[in-house]
Formats: C-alpha cells, structure tokens, sequence
C-alpha cells in the first residue's frame, strides 16, 4: 500500500469516526424533543407535561372524531417523535455516506499534493548515476519539513558530486603516474637484455623482472578499470554484444591454441546501451578465465541468447567457493598458479552492475565453471 493510499485512508477513518459521532450526538439530542405542529389532530391526555416549553398545547381542543373530516389522520405524540428519529437518522446515514466519497476523493487530490515533493524527490534519485549528479529537485515553497528535505537532499548531492569529482582526478593521475614508472622499468630492463655483454644470469633475472614488470602493468590496468566501472558509464552508445563476442574470441585464438581448447560459439544479434570498452572488457575477461582454468583438450562453451553464457571445463569448482571467486584478489588454491591477478570476475561483476546488468556463476557439471551476465536489451533489432 502506498503512503498516498494509508493517508487517504487516514483522513477518509478520521472523517468517518467524526461523522458517526455526530450523528450519535444529534440522535441523542433529538430523542428529548417531540415536534408537535398546529393542525396535528390528537387525544387530549396523550400530551406531555415536558412538551410544554415547545408550544401552547393548553388550547387545544378535544373534538368527537365524528365531527373529523374523513381524510383527518389522527397520530400520538409518540408515533411523531419516532417517525421523526428515524426520518432524521436514515437521512443521516445518506447524507454520511455521500459525504464519506466525497472524503475519499479529496483525500486522495490532497495527499498527492502534499506527496508531490517526494515524488520529484524520487524521480530525481533515480535519473541520479556517478557520471550525471548535476540534476537537482529545487524544491519551491514554503519552508515547511519537505522544503527541508528536498534542500538537505541537494546538499548532498553537492557533497558526492565534489566527491566525486575528486575520486576522478585521483583515477587519472593515479594511471599517469603508476604507469610512467613501470614503463620506464621495462624499457631499462629491455635495454639491459639488449646489451651483447649481457651474462646468461641477467638474462634470466632480466626475464624474471619483465615478467614481473607485465603482472603489475596488468593488475594495475585491472585496478584502473574496476575503479571506472565502479562510478558509472561516462557515456552510452548502441553496441552489439553479438559483435564483441565474435571480436573477443578471435582475439583469444591464439591463446586458445596455446592451452589446446577449442571454442564453441552460438550467438544472436544482441543490442544493448552502454561503454563499448567496458563491455569489451567484460567479455574478454570472460573468455581469458575460462581458457586459462581449463584443461588441455577442453572447450569453452559462449553462448549469448537471452543472456550471455560462458563455461569452461577445467577443474570441479565447489559450489561454497563460487561467490568468493567475484570479490577481488579471491582464487581458487589450485588456481594460484596461473597469470591472472584475480581481479577478472570483480571487474565483469563491476561492468555489468554499471550496464544496470548482472552477473552470477555456478559450477559446471563434470568440472569448470559456468558465469551467466544478464544485460539489458534494447528493443532495436539489426536489420537484415
């Protein structure tokens, strides 16, 4: 139930309650008044003492009921009084009912109006993302408890979006200066193997400090693009996922052939909104980690219908170790081994969280891993 239906409701009780005890309070008093008006024909002795406050009934004059007129009707005090009471109750009801719908609807117009802050308040929230905090409700009236609210809500908002704004610089400055010195490492270390003099044991500590070199570069990046994906898309084009994945497992060929897995492939056209980099990345991530946890021989299996599939047929995974895999840093032990740096399955959660997307895993019978990655998609089909 809504907070407009409880008020509306609120107010409609409310109404009622009053209405009834009205109506009580009128009944109540009326049960100590006979109206009796002048040409109501009665018996002399059927005159209360107490009526005499309400009209000069003295003169009233005892008649044969012969000397009547035929259409003379001829009712006790009694009988008027309690024709009267229930007159005035049944028009009561009536009237109280009618007056109960006609609560209801203005209950109803006058709770939308006072809730109407709250809704832009809302709608405001919602169209709010990491990379869009410039909308604000500016809220015009008086200053009453939802004025408050809505200008403490743009306080707020002010506050993320300098935040924000700073986590930004930080990003980026962060890339330029972690990035400038690994470079400058690998091409002195690229210099050093170069040189004819070099013995054979600097060539493998050279080897070993290149390959050192790469795992930083990479987890770095990885860092880099979690963070970026974590605050939101910066812009939103039309990208076909169909297309990234075809680009993505001709790019992992090369690997694929290395560890002696073969890829089986079937996918539709598949339009969603969103960062084509991202999403990229959020497939190759994909495909990576299932060729490298796999077995020689084994295949890895994509398949992007209602969904995006991939599964792999490496080792059994078990089914209480699944969650951990998409926090970062988190591997599996017999997993230790290999070049990644555990960051592959947080940053395809991280992506499609910014597509307003999900993405789960469970594990694949016989062995391996299955990741499904749920992304909107637009109503826009590719022509054919």
């Amino acid at each position: 139930m809504t907070l407009r239906t409880r008020l509306t409701a609120w107010y409609a009780g409310v109404f009622l309650i009053a209405g009834v005890a009205l109506i009580g309070l009128n009944y109540w008093l009326l049960s100590d008044f006979s109206p009796l008006n002048d040409g109501v024909a009665v018996q002399r002795g059927l005159i209360p003492t107490e009526m005499a406050p309400y009209g000069d009934y003295t003169r009233v004059d005892a008649i044969e009921a012969s000397q009547l007129p035929a259409d003379t009707l001829v009712v006790s005090a009694a009988q008027v009084k309690t024709d009267v009471m229930s007159t005035v109750l049944w028009q009561s009801i009536i009237a109280l009912v009618v007056a109960a719908i006609l609560a209801v609807w203005l209950g109803w117009v006058v709770a939308g109006r006072v809730l109407a802050p709250l809704h832009s308040i809302t709608s405001t929230a919602h169209r709010l993302e990491a990379e869009r905090l410039d909308q604000r409700i500016e809220l015009d009236g008086p200053p009453d408890e939802l004025k408050e609210l809505a200008d403490t809500f743009d306080g707020m908002l002010d506050r993320l979006a300098s935040s924000f704004d700073s986590q930004k610089r930080f990003v980026a400055n962060a890339s330029h200066e972690l990035r400038t010195p690994l470079a400058v490492q690998r091409t002195l270390i690229e210099v050093a193997l170069a040189d004819p003099e070099a013995t054979p044991d600097m060539r493998k500590l050279g080897a070993h400090l290149l390959d050192t070199n790469e795992r930083s570069e990479k987890l770095i990046d990885g860092l880099l693009l979690l963070a970026r994906s974590d605050r939101g898309l910066a812009t939103r084009e039309l990208v076909w996922l169909d297309e990234i994945v075809d680009d993505e497992v001709e790019s992992c060929a090369a690997l694929a052939a290395s560890k002696e897995v073969t890829f089986e492939v079937s996918t539709r056209p598949y339009l969603v909104e969103g960062d084509p980099v991202l999403l990229a990345q959020l497939v190759g991530n994909l495909l990576r980690n299932a060729l490298l946890y796999n077995k020689p021989g084994g295949t890895v299996t994509v398949r992007l219908d209602r969904e995006l599939v991939v599964s792999n047929t490496g080792p059994t995974v078990p089914a209480e170790a699944v969650p951990g895999l998409f926090e970062p840093f988190r591997r599996l032990r017999d997993r230790t081994g290999t070049a990644g740096s555990g960051l592959g399955l947080s940053i395809v959660q991280s992506v499609a969280r910014a597509h307003q997307g999900s993405a789960k895993a469970r594990p694949n019978g016989g062995g391996g891993l299955v990741v499904q990655v749920n992304l909107p998609e637009t109503g826009v089909r590719q022509p054919s």
